[in-house]
Parts: structure tokens; sequence; C-alpha cells
């Protein structure tokens, strides 16, 4: 059969998304309603001009008894008739339901999906063609718009993405529901009801039965326009998230030890919020496993609360542990549990050699009869001044206090950090090289003490700091 009129509509749609190419394996999902039916009929009619592989695949999901095993039946039949491949599965969604704890409709499309995904790498398949309809494409918008408050979700039902190594296309995206039911009348084609679908008890239904008749008798088109929209937003989404890919790599430091993100404030808030706002969600996405449901519109407006705030030092909570804390210009998001695997405990430097400390940082020394060059990360103490000996490397502690060189007093370390600016959380475990008696030497990275060198000293102990971050930005 030559449907004209449908391929009229339906083809430009295809090549425009480039949703099929010549002798592509396609699984075909067919529950027997009107929108799949015509979906096998007018693939069936392009297959041999497009050289394609048809394999239809109908799923009783045991939820409606004798009614489901019938459209396994009217499915099996009409690709007998139409000489397609037919597979028939069966998956049990109370079953699932009551492990998963969830809805009836999303059990039922959990394990759909699983059982696509399987097929469609049992077939090696490049497609898996799926009947959703303009109509379905104005009702996703619409809950979702009453549902939620995420821009990205306004993409919709996508017209293509990728499944085990093919893709899921939906070539009828294009059409409204009414114009299916036209062409199964214009070209004879049977198929069967869902009585579910009447039902208001789904909130999909309740859109469908109330609202979208609303929105069709103000706007016959409105199913093209939303098309339209969800194309525009999807082109657009994905150009802001790579940009905001590209921010995060510029400015945000993620650490695979112990699983923190770390940026500068001010260097992030002179970006568009649209990008600030992507990049937000794009961290969340690498610090959870799988996103809590406790997670709500709340936590981003209090994350963006947080990079203006004045204070120096705020600390608030996200689901499942997670912090998000602002120290003067840095901003980290933490989980505790982590942080406390970063502990310094106090731990003798072996001269010469290298010592590994509780943190993972390492310290080299060596002997020398040249005074070192010093840096931020290197320090010489003269051999000859024995009772510093041994060296150790330890965290703060109460009343610690350096005589800072140069500065011709004391500081405490706790003013110390202070006015460097140290974040909190830094504070209780930066490393101090202390000398036998406990004077503090050397505040690593920040201050060193005033170490009196002998005259005519001969002998230098380097001591070089190696912090192992295994970051990646």
């Amino acid at each position: 059969m030559v449907f004209e009129d449908l391929n009229d509509n339906v083809m430009p749609f295809i090549r425009r998304h480039r949703l099929l190419h010549n002798g592509a394996t396609v699984i075909i999902g067919v529950s027997g309603g009107a929108d799949s039916t015509l979906l096998l009929h007018y693939l069936h009619s392009i297959r041999k001009s497009w050289q394609l592989r048809l394999i239809a695949i109908t799923i009783d999901h045991g939820l409606r008894g004798k009614e489901s095993e019938q459209d396994v039946c009217f499915v099996k039949e009409l690709c007998e008739t139409l000489d397609i491949e037919f597979v028939g599965e069966q998956v049990d969604v109370k079953a699932y339901k009551r492990q998963s704890q969830a809805g009836t409709q999303l059990a039922a499309r959990n394990l759909r999906y699983l059982l696509f995904e399987r097929l469609m790498s049992d077939y090696q398949a490049d497609y898996l063609a799926l009947a959703h309809h303009g109509d379905d494409q104005v009702e996703t918008v619409m809950m979702r718009i009453a549902q939620h408050t995420n821009p990205s979700l306004l993409k919709g039902i996508p017209v293509k993405r990728c499944l085990a190594k093919g893709e899921i296309i939906r070539p009828f995206l294009c059409i409204a529901k009414d114009t299916i039911y036209e062409y199964c009348h214009m070209y004879e084609i049977s198929f069967r009801e869902d009585p579910t679908n009447q039902s208001d008890d789904y909130t999909r239904n309740f859109y469908r039965n109330h609202i979208l008749p609303l929105l069709k008798e103000k706007s016959p088109s409105v199913h093209r326009h939303v098309q339209h929209l969800t194309e525009r937003v999807t082109e657009d989404e994905k150009y802001l998230v790579e940009e905001s890919k590209k921010l995060i790599q510029r400015l945000v430091t993620i650490s695979s030890v112990n699983r923190t993100v770390t940026f500068s404030i001010s260097s992030f808030v002179k970006h568009p919020i649209a990008l600030q706002r992507r990049a937000f969600h794009l961290i969340l996405g690498y610090l959870y496993d799988k996103v809590p449901e406790g997670l709500s519109i709340k936590h981003e407006e209090d994350f963006f609360a947080l990079l203006h705030q004045d204070k120096a030092n705020v600390k608030i909570d996200f689901p499942s542990s997670l912090k998000a804390m602002k120290n003067y210009d840095d901003f980290i998001f933490f989980f505790e549990s982590n942080m406390v695997h970063a502990s310094l405990e106090e731990k003798h430097i072996t001269v010469p050699g290298v010592t590994t400390l509780t943190n993972g940082d390492l310290i080299k020394t060596w002997i020398t009869t040249n005074a070192c060059s010093e840096d931020s990360s290197s320090l010489q103490v003269p051999l000859e001044r024995a009772e510093l000996f041994p060296l150790s490397v330890r965290a703060r502690k109460p009343g610690d206090r350096i005589n800072i060189k140069g500065l011709g007093g004391s500081k405490k370390i706790k003013n110390l950090f202070i006015d460097e600016k140290i974040p909190l959380y830094k504070r209780d475990h930066w490393p101090l090289l202390v000398a036998k008696d406990q004077t503090i030497l050397w505040v690593i990275g920040l201050r060193k003490a005033e170490i009196m060198t002998p005259k005519h000293s001969q002998k230098f102990v380097c001591i070089e700091y190696q912090e192992q971050t295994d970051q990646e930005a």
C-alpha cells in the first residue's frame, strides 16, 4: 500500500532529522493502537525503497489480562500479513512495582526500555522506531511546565536519542493524533484501543482528555508550534551546556580524591546566569551518582544566594550529606564523610628521604652543602641546629603561634589563617612543619619562621612539600 499523503507529511521530517538510512535494521514498538499500527504500515510502505529490515516487538505488560493477550495476537497476525518479523514479550509490571516502589506507568516504562535495549543489542539494530506523536509532545511539555522549573525539560520528547548502539527515532512527532486517526480511516487500517487511555487516573490522561482539547480549540496547530519550540530549545540547550562545560574546564577544580568541587566565586559570577545555572547542575551531576529526589529548585536558589552572601564563611546542606560552603572567594562542594579522610596526623620527617603524610602528600628532604633556593613549597634548615631535629609535620593545635620571618614577633596560627583567608574546612588539616620542641618552623605554603642560621654553616637540610591532589579540571 502506498501512503502518499502520509509520506508527504512524515518524510520531510525524517530527512530533516536524519532518522533513517538505507539498509538499516529497524525495531518497531507496536502496541496495536492506532499510532503504532500506522507507523508499522508506514515503515512497511517504504521498506523496499530504503532497503529496511523491519522487526516488530509487542510487549504484554500483564495489566489488562485477556485484552493484553489479544493485543499481542493482533500484532502478530498483522506482521504475518505484512511479512514482517515479529517478537512478542511479556514483563511483570506488578512485581517490578513492588520491588522498585515506582508507579504503574513508570514501572511499565522502565521495563519496556530495558527490554528495548536488550533487543537492540540482540538484533544489532540501528533504530528503535516509536510512535509518539505531536499530541504526546504537547502533553509532555504542558505537564513539565506545570510540575518543574528546569528549562531544559522543555526539550520535551526527543526526536531521536541513543539507545544501546543505535538510536530511538520518533517519525510521527510532526503529526497530531487526529491526523493519525484520519489516515487509519483513509487507508482502512484496523487497530485496537486501550480503554485505560480514557481514564483520568493517570496524570497524562488528564492532560490528554481535558487540557489538550482546550488548547486545540484555540490553536488547532498547537502540536506543530510545540514541536518547533522543543527543537529550538534542544538546540539552544545543547549550545548552553557545551559552553557551561567549557566554563567548568576553565574555572572549576574537581578532585577525585575526596569528591570535592571548588572554584573562585569572583570568576564564576562574571559569566551569564544561564551558564552559571547549567554549570551548577553539571556539578551536581558529577557529585551525585544518582540525583536524589529531595533536590529541588530551593537548593538552586540557596546556591545562588550563597554566592552573593556577604559573610566570609557560610555553609548550606544539600540532600545525601552534600555540603556547599563559601569561604571568602572560595566555593566548595563536598561530602563531610569524604573530607574526614583528608585528616593530617603528626608524623616525623625522614632526613634525608621521602615521607608520605597521612593525607597522601609527600615531604622530600636532602642534605646539601649549598643553601637551597626557597619558594612557597620549600624550606631550608641548618643541619648545625641539632636541637631542632627530628622535624615533624602535624595539624594545628589550640594556641599555636609562629615567629614569622621578617615580622619581628609572633602571630597566632588562627589569626594567620584568617588574614590569609584560608577556608574553615582546610584549617584543621593544614600542614605545619615543627621542630623537636614543637616550635612551628613553617606554615607550609603560607609563612616561614625566623630560623637562626649559625655563621659558617656548611650543611643544610632542604625540605620540599609536594601536594598529591590527583585533580582534574
